[in-house]
């Protein structure tokens, strides 16, 4: 599993490639953290780019709820994108699309989470 962040605007981008698993679940949360801590109300949201996701099992699962109870207790915004069959159906199956906003591409949700200064600015 490898991860790459862009910022954009008021927005941190999370790429995430190949697989969360049991193996490296703790490792992809300990990575997460920090840009979660910047995700608050008003402030900065969080994109998981997911077009380079192959494969995410419960334990995987188990982390993006995490994210997402953290992003909200801030009043932050997080979403997931372009998200590949497999793991769009992983995330239907277990009702993650319930938890999450989620956008068929990046560039949608950088639009749909971006704030009106940030896009004036951009």
């Amino acid at each position: 599993m490898e991860l790459g962040v862009e910022i954009q605007g008021n927005v941190i981008v999370v790429a995430v490639k190949g697989r969360i698993d049991h193996l490296n679940a703790a490792t992809f949360h300990s990575a997460l953290n920090p840009h979660l801590a910047e995700c608050h109300a008003g402030g900065i949201s969080v994109v998981l780019d997911l077009a380079g996701l192959d494969y995410i099992s419960s334990a995987g699962l188990r982390i993006f709820m995490i994210a997402a109870k953290q992003a909200r207790a801030r009043g932050g915004r997080i979403a997931v994108s372009s998200m590949q069959p497999l793991v769009q159906e992983i995330f239907e199956i277990s009702h993650f699309h319930l938890v999450y906003e989620i956008y068929t591409t990046t560039p949608d949700a950088l639009v749909a989470l971006s704030s009106p200064t940030a896009v004036a600015a951009a």
